[in-house]
């Protein structure tokens, strides 16, 4: 099988997060800063915040749907707080990047 993994990137102008999947995650940050995604275009530069992995793109899509039912910042932050990678960002400090075992 191969590796998808669910992200979020933040918008460094407006501090919005988007949500998605992808079996490339450079290729696909790439794509959401060069505007080629409806979604983002002109509404960036973007920074990866949140990554996921995942067996499989269906699991990744699900999650991605879970994640965007969710709405909440706060409680995604606190939540799945060890897939935040280390950077700060809308003034707040998000834990390491790790994979539970």
């Amino acid at each position: 099988m191969e590796n998808y993994y669910t992200y979020i990137i933040e918008s460094l102008t407006s501090f919005r997060w988007y949500f998605g999947h992808t079996n490339d995650i450079e290729r696909r940050l790439t794509e959401h800063n060069s505007g080629q995604n409806k979604a983002t275009k002109n509404k960036g530069p973007w920074k990866l915040i949140f990554l996921k992995q995942f067996d499989g793109k269906l699991e990744a899509n699900r999650f991605e749907i879970k994640l965007k039912k969710l709405r909440n910042k706060k409680y995604i932050r606190n939540e799945y707080s060890e897939y935040f990678l280390d950077v700060s960002y809308s003034g707040h400090s998000a834990a390491r990047l790790s994979r539970p075992d």
